[in-house]
Protein backbone atom coordinates (compact mmCIF):
# COMPACT_ATOMS: atom_id res chain seq x y z
CA UNK A 1 0.00 0.00 0.00
CA UNK A 2 1.47 3.58 -0.97
CA UNK A 3 0.46 6.65 1.88
CA UNK A 4 0.64 9.91 0.36
CA UNK A 5 0.55 12.93 1.78
CA UNK A 6 1.46 16.75 1.53
CA UNK A 7 4.40 18.89 2.81
CA UNK A 8 1.65 20.77 4.92
CA UNK A 9 1.98 17.60 7.63
CA UNK A 10 5.73 19.16 8.17
CA UNK A 11 7.30 15.61 8.02
CA UNK A 12 10.44 16.01 6.22
CA UNK A 13 12.20 14.16 3.77
CA UNK A 14 14.36 11.65 5.83
CA UNK A 15 11.30 10.81 8.08
CA UNK A 16 9.09 9.85 4.87
CA UNK A 17 11.88 7.48 3.72
CA UNK A 18 11.89 6.02 7.49
CA UNK A 19 8.12 6.03 7.10
CA UNK A 20 8.09 4.03 3.88
CA UNK A 21 5.50 7.20 2.59
CA UNK A 22 5.82 9.49 -0.18
CA UNK A 23 5.28 13.31 -0.02
CA UNK A 24 3.97 15.58 -2.55
CA UNK A 25 5.84 19.22 -1.98
CA UNK A 26 3.70 22.66 -1.51
CA UNK A 27 5.80 25.16 -2.97
CA UNK A 28 6.64 28.40 -1.19
CA UNK A 29 8.07 31.56 -2.52
CA UNK A 30 9.60 34.56 -1.81
CA UNK A 31 10.73 37.48 -3.28
CA UNK A 32 13.44 36.23 -5.05
CA UNK A 33 12.40 32.37 -5.79
CA UNK A 34 10.97 29.08 -4.28
CA UNK A 35 12.33 28.11 -0.72
CA UNK A 36 12.59 24.40 0.15
CA UNK A 37 11.12 22.76 3.01
CA UNK A 38 12.18 19.22 3.40
CA UNK A 39 14.60 19.45 6.45
CA UNK A 40 14.42 20.74 10.00
CA UNK A 41 17.37 22.67 9.05
CA UNK A 42 15.56 24.27 6.00
CA UNK A 43 12.20 25.15 9.07
CA UNK A 44 14.62 27.16 10.76
CA UNK A 45 16.09 29.21 8.25
CA UNK A 46 12.70 29.27 6.82
CA UNK A 47 11.89 31.70 9.83
CA UNK A 48 14.94 33.43 9.76
CA UNK A 49 13.58 34.67 6.08
CA UNK A 50 10.60 35.07 7.06
CA UNK A 51 11.57 37.65 9.59
CA UNK A 52 13.45 39.57 7.54
CA UNK A 53 11.42 39.82 4.67
CA UNK A 54 9.04 42.91 4.21
CA UNK A 55 6.17 40.35 2.60
CA UNK A 56 4.92 37.17 3.19
CA UNK A 57 6.05 34.05 0.96
CA UNK A 58 3.44 32.81 -1.57
CA UNK A 59 2.83 29.21 -1.00
CA UNK A 60 0.90 26.93 -3.91
CA UNK A 61 -0.39 23.75 -4.38
CA UNK A 62 1.33 20.74 -5.67
CA UNK A 63 -0.31 20.04 -9.58
CA UNK A 64 -2.59 17.01 -10.50
CA UNK A 65 0.29 16.10 -12.24
CA UNK A 66 2.87 15.49 -9.09
CA UNK A 67 -0.21 12.89 -7.86
CA UNK A 68 -0.30 11.17 -11.18
CA UNK A 69 3.12 10.17 -11.40
CA UNK A 70 2.58 8.54 -7.85
CA UNK A 71 -0.44 7.02 -8.97
CA UNK A 72 0.70 5.50 -12.07
CA UNK A 73 3.68 4.05 -10.00
CA UNK A 74 1.33 2.33 -7.61
CA UNK A 75 -0.94 1.19 -10.90
CA UNK A 76 2.08 -0.26 -12.38
CA UNK A 77 2.91 -2.08 -9.00
CA UNK A 78 -1.10 -3.18 -8.46
CA UNK A 79 -1.00 -1.80 -5.34
CA UNK A 80 -3.81 0.09 -3.23
CA UNK A 81 -3.07 4.48 -2.99
CA UNK A 82 -3.94 5.96 0.34
CA UNK A 83 -4.05 9.91 -0.08
CA UNK A 84 -3.61 12.13 3.22
CA UNK A 85 -4.32 15.67 2.49
CA UNK A 86 -3.95 19.14 3.94
CA UNK A 87 -7.54 20.73 5.09
CA UNK A 88 -9.68 21.61 1.87
CA UNK A 89 -10.27 25.13 4.13
CA UNK A 90 -6.86 25.53 3.72
CA UNK A 91 -5.60 24.84 0.33
CA UNK A 92 -7.05 23.03 -2.94
CA UNK A 93 -4.71 20.36 -2.66
CA UNK A 94 -7.79 17.68 -2.04
CA UNK A 95 -8.71 18.81 -5.62
CA UNK A 96 -5.46 18.03 -7.19
CA UNK A 97 -5.66 15.02 -5.68
CA UNK A 98 -8.72 14.15 -7.16
CA UNK A 99 -8.32 15.56 -10.54
CA UNK A 100 -5.20 13.22 -10.75
CA UNK A 101 -7.26 10.45 -9.87
CA UNK A 102 -9.66 10.72 -13.23
CA UNK A 103 -6.47 11.61 -15.17
CA UNK A 104 -4.24 7.88 -13.82
CA UNK A 105 -8.18 5.76 -14.41
CA UNK A 106 -7.20 3.61 -11.00
CA UNK A 107 -9.91 2.43 -8.82
CA UNK A 108 -7.70 1.87 -5.74
CA UNK A 109 -7.16 5.38 -4.78
CA UNK A 110 -8.54 6.15 -1.71
CA UNK A 111 -8.30 9.89 -0.76
CA UNK A 112 -8.89 11.58 2.28
CA UNK A 113 -9.44 15.68 3.14
CA UNK A 114 -7.55 15.34 6.67
CA UNK A 115 -9.40 18.63 7.48
CA UNK A 116 -6.08 18.85 9.44
CA UNK A 117 -2.62 20.70 8.88
CA UNK A 118 0.60 20.66 10.59
CA UNK A 119 0.72 18.28 13.84
CA UNK A 120 -2.62 16.96 13.93
CA UNK A 121 -2.08 15.99 9.53
CA UNK A 122 0.82 14.25 10.49
CA UNK A 123 -0.79 12.08 13.50
CA UNK A 124 -3.02 10.96 11.03
CA UNK A 125 -0.57 10.08 8.84
CA UNK A 126 1.25 8.20 11.15
CA UNK A 127 -1.79 6.53 12.33
CA UNK A 128 -2.35 4.57 8.58
CA UNK A 129 1.49 3.98 9.12
CA UNK A 130 1.06 2.08 11.88
CA UNK A 131 -1.94 0.22 10.49
CA UNK A 132 -0.50 -0.70 7.25
CA UNK A 133 2.67 -2.54 9.36
CA UNK A 134 -0.02 -4.51 11.52
CA UNK A 135 -1.28 -5.77 8.62
CA UNK A 136 -4.74 -3.63 8.48
CA UNK A 137 -6.73 -3.87 4.68
CA UNK A 138 -6.90 0.30 3.03
CA UNK A 139 -10.75 0.13 3.87
CA UNK A 140 -9.79 -0.46 7.50
CA UNK A 141 -7.47 2.26 7.96
CA UNK A 142 -10.02 4.58 5.66
CA UNK A 143 -12.34 4.12 8.43
CA UNK A 144 -10.68 5.03 11.23
CA UNK A 145 -8.75 8.25 10.13
CA UNK A 146 -12.25 9.48 8.67
CA UNK A 147 -13.52 8.78 12.79
CA UNK A 148 -10.08 10.48 14.30
CA UNK A 149 -9.76 13.13 12.00
CA UNK A 150 -13.34 14.82 13.22
CA UNK A 151 -11.74 14.21 17.14
CA UNK A 152 -8.36 15.78 16.66
CA UNK A 153 -7.83 18.92 17.60
CA UNK A 154 -4.86 21.78 17.54
CA UNK A 155 -4.67 24.82 19.25
CA UNK A 156 -1.62 27.56 18.85
CA UNK A 157 -0.13 30.47 20.64
CA UNK A 158 0.81 33.25 18.49
CA UNK A 159 3.64 35.08 19.72
CA UNK A 160 3.49 38.14 17.39
CA UNK A 161 0.02 39.84 15.48
CA UNK A 162 2.72 41.02 12.76
CA UNK A 163 1.82 37.63 10.30
CA UNK A 164 -2.13 38.04 10.49
CA UNK A 165 -1.31 41.72 9.77
CA UNK A 166 0.94 41.06 7.02
CA UNK A 167 -1.49 38.09 5.47
CA UNK A 168 -4.02 40.84 5.51
CA UNK A 169 -5.97 39.14 8.36
CA UNK A 170 -6.05 42.30 10.49
CA UNK A 171 -5.79 45.71 10.44
CA UNK A 172 -1.98 47.51 11.08
CA UNK A 173 -3.02 49.84 13.39
CA UNK A 174 -4.56 46.90 15.62
CA UNK A 175 -1.15 44.48 15.19
CA UNK A 176 0.85 47.51 15.99
CA UNK A 177 -1.30 48.01 19.38
CA UNK A 178 -1.38 44.55 20.26
CA UNK A 179 1.89 43.71 19.86
CA UNK A 180 2.63 47.02 22.13
CA UNK A 181 0.36 45.44 24.78
CA UNK A 182 2.14 42.32 24.08
CA UNK A 183 -0.79 40.72 22.76
CA UNK A 184 -0.87 36.70 21.70
CA UNK A 185 -3.99 35.45 19.78
CA UNK A 186 -4.95 31.87 20.53
CA UNK A 187 -6.05 30.18 17.54
CA UNK A 188 -7.73 26.82 16.46
CA UNK A 189 -7.76 24.40 13.58
CA UNK A 190 -11.62 24.23 13.25
CA UNK A 191 -14.05 23.18 10.59
CA UNK A 192 -10.89 22.84 8.16
CA UNK A 193 -9.96 26.17 8.86
CA UNK A 194 -7.93 28.75 10.96
CA UNK A 195 -9.99 30.68 13.77
CA UNK A 196 -9.04 32.78 16.62
CA UNK A 197 -9.95 31.09 19.78
CA UNK A 198 -9.49 34.67 21.38
CA UNK A 199 -6.59 36.94 23.15
CA UNK A 200 -4.54 36.66 25.93
CA UNK A 201 -2.06 39.18 27.09
CA UNK A 202 1.86 37.75 27.46
CA UNK A 203 3.52 34.78 27.34
CA UNK A 204 2.07 32.96 30.47
CA UNK A 205 -1.39 34.10 29.72
CA UNK A 206 -1.44 32.57 25.90
CA UNK A 207 -0.20 29.04 27.63
CA UNK A 208 -3.00 29.53 30.40
CA UNK A 209 -5.51 29.98 27.10
CA UNK A 210 -4.32 26.67 26.05
CA UNK A 211 -4.54 24.77 28.75
CA UNK A 212 -7.68 26.50 29.23
CA UNK A 213 -9.05 24.63 26.12
CA UNK A 214 -7.11 21.22 26.44
CA UNK A 215 -9.14 21.15 29.76
CA UNK A 216 -12.21 22.12 28.09
CA UNK A 217 -12.87 18.80 26.36
CA UNK A 218 -13.06 15.33 27.21
CA UNK A 219 -9.78 13.62 26.09
CA UNK A 220 -9.01 10.38 24.29
CA UNK A 221 -6.14 9.22 26.77
CA UNK A 222 -5.33 6.24 25.13
CA UNK A 223 -4.20 9.03 22.13
CA UNK A 224 -0.85 10.96 22.12
CA UNK A 225 -0.43 14.48 22.72
CA UNK A 226 1.11 16.17 20.33
CA UNK A 227 3.24 19.50 20.95
CA UNK A 228 4.37 21.87 18.38
CA UNK A 229 6.44 24.64 17.54
CA UNK A 230 7.64 27.46 15.30
CA UNK A 231 11.38 28.22 15.40
CA UNK A 232 11.92 28.23 19.22
CA UNK A 233 12.32 24.67 19.84
CA UNK A 234 13.32 25.47 23.90
CA UNK A 235 9.64 27.61 24.03
CA UNK A 236 8.24 24.00 22.81
CA UNK A 237 9.94 21.73 24.72
CA UNK A 238 9.43 23.76 27.92
CA UNK A 239 5.52 24.30 27.02
CA UNK A 240 5.56 20.27 26.65
CA UNK A 241 7.14 19.88 29.85
CA UNK A 242 5.05 21.99 32.12
CA UNK A 243 1.58 20.60 30.62
CA UNK A 244 3.46 16.70 31.14
CA UNK A 245 3.82 18.25 34.80
CA UNK A 246 0.35 19.46 35.22
CA UNK A 247 -1.60 17.13 33.47
CA UNK A 248 0.44 13.67 34.26
CA UNK A 249 0.56 12.93 30.52
CA UNK A 250 2.33 9.57 29.73
CA UNK A 251 1.82 9.77 25.69
CA UNK A 252 3.75 12.99 24.09
CA UNK A 253 5.71 13.73 21.33
CA UNK A 254 7.62 17.53 20.07
CA UNK A 255 7.35 18.13 16.36
CA UNK A 256 8.85 21.50 14.86
CA UNK A 257 6.48 23.50 12.21
CA UNK A 258 7.60 24.07 9.06
CA UNK A 259 6.82 27.18 6.67
CA UNK A 260 3.65 26.27 5.07
CA UNK A 261 1.57 27.04 7.94
CA UNK A 262 4.15 29.24 9.91
CA UNK A 263 4.06 31.73 7.01
CA UNK A 264 0.75 32.98 8.51
CA UNK A 265 1.15 32.34 12.34
CA UNK A 266 5.19 33.70 12.45
CA UNK A 267 8.22 32.41 14.81
CA UNK A 268 7.56 31.26 18.57
CA UNK A 269 4.36 29.98 18.13
CA UNK A 270 3.73 27.01 20.61
CA UNK A 271 0.61 24.88 19.79
CA UNK A 272 -1.31 21.32 21.12
CA UNK A 273 -3.20 18.46 19.94
CA UNK A 274 -4.79 16.34 21.17
CA UNK A 275 -7.83 13.50 20.27
CA UNK A 276 -11.72 14.01 21.95
CA UNK A 277 -13.40 10.81 22.76
CA UNK A 278 -15.82 9.59 20.81
CA UNK A 279 -19.35 11.08 21.49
Amino acid sequence: MMIITDSASDITRQEAEEMNIRIVWLKTKFSDGDFPLETEEDFTRFFEKLAAEKELPVTSQPSPEEYLALYEEAKENSEEVLVITLSSGLSGTVNAANVAKQMSEYDRIHIIDSEQAIITQRFLVQRAVEMREAGKTVSEIVETIEDVKKRVTVCGMLDTLTYLKKGGRIPAALAVLGNMLHIKPVIELKDKTLTMLGKARGRSGGIKYLWKEFESYEIDENEPVYFGYTSDRELGEKFMKDTVEKYGLKNYRLYPVGGIIGTHVGPACAAISFVKKSV
